[in-house]
This record gives C-alpha cells, sequence and structure tokens, in this order.
C-alpha cells in the first residue's frame, strides 16, 4: 500500500466514525484534510511523505550491511546459493526470447528484456548476491575502519561469490544435461550466452565497471523505492543487460553454460569472462559507488559526532 493510500485508509476511518466531512481536494493530505490534527502530528505525517536523504539512506544501508557481516556462515552460504540458482532466471528468460524472435536491428533491445527477472527474484527475494553486497557491506568498513570489520567484509564476499557461482554452475549444468527445458530454449540460451565471446578479458573488465556501479546504486535508491522497487530493479539492470555491461554471476551463468556446450574452456571461462568482472564489478560498486555514496555524508556525520 502506498502512503497516500495509507493516508487516504486513515482518513476514511476518520470519516466513518464523523468526525469532519470528507474532501476530495485534500485526499493524500492527511495535513489539510484533518485540520483538528495536533502540530506533532502534522509534523510527523510531513516527514512521512518526505523521501529519506542521503544520511538516512547511508545508515539504512550500513545497518542492513553491518547485519549481513554478522550472519552466520552456513547462512550466508545458503542464502548465496539460492541467489546463484534464481540469476539463472535471466538466462533462461532472454534464451526463451531469443528462440522465440527473429535477426532484427534491435533483437538485442527485446532479448535483454529477460535480463532483469532473475535480478528480481534475487533482490526482492532477499537472496545473498555478490554485486549488491559490494556496497552494503563495504559502507561499515568506510564509516569505521578496522582489522576486524574488513577481516568481515572479505568473508562476505568470498562466501557470497563462491556460492554465487556454484549456483550457476549447477544449474547451467542442470539445464545442459537434463530434459528440462526443450531443445529451442536450450540454443537460444547457448546464443544468448555466446554474447560474452565478444569480450576478452580486458574488455570484460572495462565493462564491468559500470555494471558494478549501477547494480550497487539499486541497494541505495531501494530505500527510497518503497512499492517502485519492482520498476527500479527493472530500469537498472535492463539497461546493464542491453548495454552489454559485464556482471560477474550472470557472466559466470553465461561462461558456463558455454563450457557444458564445449564452447569454451575452463581456463577461457574463468580468466577471461568470470575474474575480470569481478574485478570490474568490484571496483564500480565497491571502490566508485560506495566511497562516493559516503564521502557525499561523511562530514555531516563527523560534524554531528557520528564518524
Amino acid at each position: 500500500m502506498t502512503l497516500n493510500a495509507q493516508y487516504r485508509a486513515h482518513l476514511d476511518g476518520v470519516f466513518d466514525h464523523g468526525q469532519f466531512p470528507y474532501c476530495d481536494a485534500c485526499a493524500g493530505d492527511p495535513v489539510a484534510a484533518n485540520p483538528r490534527m495536533s502540530d506533532a502530528n502534522k509534523d510527523e505525517a510531513v516527514e512521512e511523505l518526505k523521501a529519506a536523504d542521503a544520511k538516512e539512506l547511508h545508515r539504512a544501508v550500513r545497518e542492513e550491511g553491518e547485519a549481513e557481516l554478522d550472519r552466520p556462515t552456513a547462512s550466508l552460504i545458503y542464502s548465496a546459493l539460492a541467489g546463484g540458482l534464481a540469476i539463472n532466471a535471466s538466462l533462461i528468460a532472454e534464451g526463451a526470447i531469443h528462440s522465440m524472435t527473429v535477426e532484427t536491428p534491435w533483437r538485442h533491445l527485446i532479448v535483454s528484456l529477460g535480463y532483469p527477472v532473475g535480478f528480481v527474484l534475487v533482490i526482492l527475494g532477499r537472496m545473498q548476491f555478490f554485486t549488491e553486497s559490494t556496497i552494503t557491506a563495504m559502507l561499515p568498513v568506510v564509516t569505521r575502519p578496522s582489522r576486524r570489520t574488513a577481516w568481515r567484509t572479505g568473508r562476505l564476499w568470498v562466501l557470497v561469490l563462491g556460492a554465487n557461482l556454484v549456483g550457476t554452475a549447477l544449474t547451467t549444468l542442470a539445464l545442459a544435461h537434463l530434459p528440462l527445458a526443450d531443445p529451442p530454449l536450450q540454443e537460444g540460451i547457448v546464443a544468448v550466452a555466446a554474447n560474452i565471446l565478444k569480450h576478452d578479458a580486458i574488455a570484460t573488465f572495462w565493462t564491468a565497471i559500470p555494471a558494478g556501479f549501477m547494480i550497487a546504486s539499486i541497494a541505495w535508491t531501494l530505500p527510497n523505492a518503497r512499492e517502485q522497487a519492482l520498476l527500479v530493479i527493472f530500469a537498472v539492470t535492463y539497461v546493464v543487460g542491453a548495454a552489454n555491461f559485464s556482471h560477474s554471476v550472470v557472466g559466470s551463468a553465461e561462461a558456463f553454460t558455454l563450457l557444458w556446450a564445449g564452447r569454451t574452456d575452463l581456463a577461457t571461462a574463468l580468466f577471461d569472462s568470470i575474474l575480470p568482472a569481478v574485478a570490474g564489478n568490484l571496483i564500480g560498486g565497491a571502490g566508485l559507488f560506495a566511497l562516493l555514496a559516503h564521502g557525499q555524508v561523511r562530514s555531516e556525520m563527523v560534524a554531528a559526532g557520528k564518524a
């Protein structure tokens, strides 16, 4: 329920008790609709309508990161494994669209409509995901630097990335060798995955930087997105897919798909696709976005005695 809908429901309840007549011009505005509201309640109602500012977003994302750093190892692994399984929905959706469309100059833009599907499942399902954790786990480190926090962040990244990769490897192996998909869909998945062969290791690294930055931005914007979270996730990840930016986890699914299909070898999959994408995503997410997100509020936090 949106904030305006919540207020409308609240006001309807007041109207039902006959406290004051309904005013269409005041719909969605609790202050204008209820002249009897106290000053304190008016201030609270206005504050709830405001979007969170940078300091509030920083605190929300940082506290989420601190909670993730405290999670038990088993919880992180199982959640990240689920994330690695679920993200393959992006590759499957793209493969399905590819198998049902003809070759045109804009085919890639149409096929990329399937790219956000896995991200929606992973992010809204609150599964551990490497590129999203680049900012959530980094903010505690840059806010209160310490060896312990740095070690916990490194532990989180290693566990989450490792489990994500295991999940993509197992899922793509099953899709390749079990009758889970019709032959046209399997061919479509391989055709979509073959796009990563256009990038060598250097190109993969550079195109992974904007991907890491953009995926990290999702974690930053979600507290303000509210009921529009689905749209935010879809819009950002669609651009990543349509622009052929390199994503470490989705790219691993594509690399493993080609490996099981005999289109590449393990060394090429690791050193030309997966590892360069991991490095680029880290720089874009943890190195650029997290530091910029922290930098814009650091002086205010220091002034307030909170840094």
